[in-house]
């Protein structure tokens, strides 16, 4: 299909490239550094450096990772935001995990009724289809 990347296609932009390195204090999570660069390799001073956080929420079905930008104009300015944005994430991550639940329970499809519920779905008596009272 002409629509479908091709690996001819895939390509990196050499004028948005970090470099980027890990700070962790083997407890709470990983800040992730990501320093602009030039495509020489150089530092870019004309773009901002970026902070990422990365902790795990443990769950009943395992830990759930979780990801957040940080504002912070430096490494030790991020690792004293770090709580604060894994707070938010969290909460975040909670309340799709509510609204995924909430969408699955109301994803009950009814025999005889289309998914809006306004009437039969496929087709009528005798069209191959089995159908319940």
């Amino acid at each position: 299909m002409a629509s479908e990347p091709s690996a001819l296609e895939l390509k990196m932009d050499p004028a948005t490239l970090y470099r980027e390195d890990s700070f962790t204090d083997r407890r709470m999570g990983l800040i992730r550094v990501l320093t602009p660069v030039t495509s020489d390799g150089l530092t870019d001073p004309h773009r901002k450096v970026l902070y990422v956080g990365e902790a795990q929420l443990l769950t009943a079905a395992g830990p759930l990772p979780l990801s957040f930008e940080i504002e912070a104009a430096s490494l030790g300015e991020a690792a004293e935001r770090f709580g604060t944005g894994a707070k938010a994430a969290v909460e975040r991550a909670m309340q799709e995990l509510q609204e995924m639940r909430r969408e699955a329970a109301s994803s009950i499809v009814i025999p005889g009724r289309d998914q809006l519920g306004l009437g039969r779905s496929g087709p009528g008596p005798g069209g191959g289809k089995i159908q319940f009272p």
